[in-house]
């Protein structure tokens, strides 16, 4: 009994994981590609089903001869979609890219910090998370807007003189966004350099380089997994992003996450819809195949 618990918790730890990822991505996956290649309807369900799952492998195997892609082709045709998702794409490299920008400075700092401190460094950085999202993009909204607590800052002290449009732009959602998922950049990037060797920094600067160039020369390298690491954090959630874009972006902002929402409930359109989640998600899992490359490259370079 003592030699088959070890096997069986680690058979667990296997199964786990897969299960969670069968139960929560593939078998969704599968029902909304399934709508995708479904047709159009006006009834409830809003559209009309290829094949049932009642009937099967066998019945699945008979129809798909008449699996559609028209959806697929009607967004290559429409060029809403794919504004929406260059736009959307772009949105989430410059928010990620400033998202790494202030978080790597706070996770070099809490780093090294002294150990005693490090603690409520790291409390800080979730604090954020103790209260409601759209409670906090709420906050938002009263601080950026005309009237706001900033615009009455920089008037107060005057380096305005008139309000400043933030609210409503591409601006206010960037902010959005990078205060939002700076925590997801902070705890990987703190990981890392929290465990990194700090004495390869001094040994570099003893033997003639410069901070800087000890920094780009040994600190960044050794941190790039978590650079990766938060980068993907923040970069696959904000691409979809509703919320912030709805609340804190214009009219005239476009964003798959609320083309998407467009196409479900004001539209009704459920095999369109369907497929515009279908191609983000194949968009979504290159960045991942990309650093599960570099990881192992990494792994196989340290043995």
């Amino acid at each position: 009994m003592n030699r088959l618990l070890p096997a069986i918790v680690n058979r667990l730890v296997i199964i786990i994981p897969y299960a969670w990822l069968l139960v929560f991505f593939l078998i969704p996956f599968v029902i909304v590609l399934r709508i995708s290649l479904s047709e159009a309807a006006i009834a409830m369900p809003p559209y009309l089903p290829v094949f049932a799952w009642a009937d099967g492998l066998s019945g699945f195997i008979d129809n798909i001869r008449q699996f559609s892609f028209d959806n697929y082709v009607w967004l290559t045709e429409d060029a809403l979609y794919t504004n929406a998702y260059l736009s959307s794409l772009t949105i989430a490299l410059i928010s990620t890219a400033l998202t790494l920008l202030i978080a790597y400075p706070i996770a070099y700092g809490m780093a090294k910090a002294p150990a005693t401190l490090r603690p409520t460094l790291l409390m800080l950085v979730i604090l954020p998370f103790w209260t409601s999202f759209l409670i906090r993009v709420y906050a938002w909204i009263a601080i950026l807007k005309p009237e706001g607590l900033l615009n009455q800052l920089l008037l107060s002290v005057g380096l305005i003189s008139e309000p400043l449009i933030i609210l409503n732009t591409n601006t206010a959602i960037y902010i959005g966004i990078v205060y939002s998922y700076l925590p997801f950049m902070v705890l990987p990037l703190y990981s890392t350099l929290e465990k990194m060797d700090h004495s390869l920094t001094e040994a570099a600067q003893d033997l003639g380089c410069t901070p800087i160039s000890a920094f780009w020369r040994i600190t960044f390298p050794l941190s790039l997994p978590g650079v990766v690491a938060g980068c993907l954090l923040v970069f696959i959630p904000a691409v979809g992003e509703f919320v912030i874009p709805d609340l804190l972006g214009g009219s005239e902002t476009l964003m798959i996450g609320k083309t998407l929402w467009n196409e479900f409930n004001a539209n009704r359109d459920w095999p369109v819809s369907s497929a515009v989640a279908a191609i983000l998600l194949m968009i979504l899992v290159v960045p991942i195949m990309f650093f599960q490359n570099a990881q192992s490259r990494l792994d196989r370079e340290g043995r």
